[in-house]
């Protein structure tokens, strides 16, 4: 019953993704350009990679399921926070309190997805986690239904009766019972051994290249192609639902075959898809480019879950919850410096070659990223990506 839960705490988080289709509106409300938007994102991913660590390792000794009820409890507060905001700055406060939650549901769901179960199945319980968190996507859709309605405000609101509910699930099919607490803590040569570094730093690059894509082109769709809110939604959503659509693939072939060969596969499929993606332009057939998007999703998707099961492997069954914070630890700071990154590339570019040809250099660097992330796994082979 507990991967049910945190498959439904990881969906509560990963709703994020409905932020990314307001993106046009919350700059035009507070006259922000697109690499000033970042900071939107940075906020949150920042705040949610300290404490998905710092709370899983924290979970370990308190409870995982305490933890998690903490984090589902203190998203209620950030959305409203959020959808309260007055001024941008007080949209980025509301951002790191959102990030203090979801760090806290991220950092014990991977440890809940997986209590008790065998090490047979633990790829294929990964794949669930990561699976419901790729539908996260399916929110782009109604995001821009509402933004096209009723403005970007609702995209937080929505949000409030959701983690209400995952929190009244938690507190009643979870009061009687209490997960073991662990007696070994997590130790810094526990998370600086070769391979767990490796596989960590893979990560890194993976999701931090994607986000090309999640901040990027929500302003292509609709500032540069014209479409609205909602279309540009049901488009955008195409990157994540890969994701989703790959996770319980790769996650029952890493139990099958072993961890390395689905997440190089998986690493070499988003380099293509995100070199795709740059190459799109204001006339490129729409058909095309969601081809595109979907392609860049489903190898990220495809390589995350071995890699989190080769991270998981390499911990103490009483240190999952530190294990399962270090694998979203890894991701979401290659999500804020792949931001960062991107975003000066594309601002500072704009200048000389204009919004498509800085579109198309951003996601360029990130397929290169990828791709060479690929040739490390290669060359490193079983050493960095190892099974169970």
């Amino acid at each position: 019953m507990t991967h049910w839960l945190a498959a439904a705490g990881a969906l509560l988080v990963s709703l994020d993704s409905m932020m990314n289709i307001a993106f046009p509106a919350i700059a035009a409300t507070f006259a922000a350009p697109p690499e000033r938007v970042r900071w939107i994102i940075i906020c949150y991913v920042l705040t949610y990679a300290i404490m998905s660590f710092a709370g899983g390792a924290a979970a370990d000794r308190l409870g995982y399921v305490a933890v998690f009820r903490a984090g589902t409890a203190l998203s209620v507060i950030a959305f409203v926070m959020g959808g309260a905001a007055a001024g941008f700055g007080s949209l980025l406060v509301a951002r790191v309190v959102q990030g203090f939650a979801g760090g806290l549901i991220y950092g014990t769901a991977p440890a809940l997805a997986t209590a008790g179960a065998p090490v047979a199945i633990r790829g294929r319980r990964l794949g669930f986690l990561n699976g419901a968190m790729g539908l996260g996507a399916l929110g782009s859709l109604p995001a821009g239904l509402l933004v096209d309605r009723f403005g970007w405000r609702p995209v937080f609101h929505v949000r409030v009766p959701l983690a209400l509910g995952v929190l009244a699930w938690s507190t009643a099919a979870l009061a009687s019972q209490p997960l073991a607490r662990a007696r070994q803590p997590v130790t810094v040569g526990d998370v600086t051994r070769g391979p767990v570094l490796g596989a960590s730093a893979l990560s890194f690059v993976a999701r931090g290249a994607i986000f090309a894509i999640w901040l990027l082109v929500p302003f292509y769709l609709v500032d540069a192609r014209g479409l609205s809110a909602a279309v540009g939604g049901a488009f955008f959503m195409l990157a994540p639902l890969g994701t989703a659509f790959a996770a319980p693939l790769s996650g029952r072939l890493a139990d099958r075959v072993g961890p390395w060969a689905p997440a190089v596969a998986g690493l070499v499929v988003e380099s293509v898809g995100l070199a795709l993606v740059g190459m799109a332009d204001g006339a490129t057939p729409l058909g095309l480019f969601a081809i595109a998007l979907f392609t860049a999703g489903f190898g990220l998707g495809f390589f995350e879950v071995p890699n989190m099961t080769a991270v998981m492997a390499a911990f103490a069954p009483t240190q999952q919850g530190a294990a399962g914070g270090l694998t979203f630890l890894s991701r979401t700071l290659g999500v804020v410096v792949g931001v960062a990154t991107l975003a000066e590339i594309f601002a500072v570019r704009r200048v000389t070659v204009g919004f498509l040809g800085a579109f198309a250099e951003a996601h360029t660097v990130a397929a290169v990223a990828v791709g060479a992330a690929a040739l490390l796994a290669l060359v490193g082979r079983r050493g960095i990506l190892r099974g169970p």
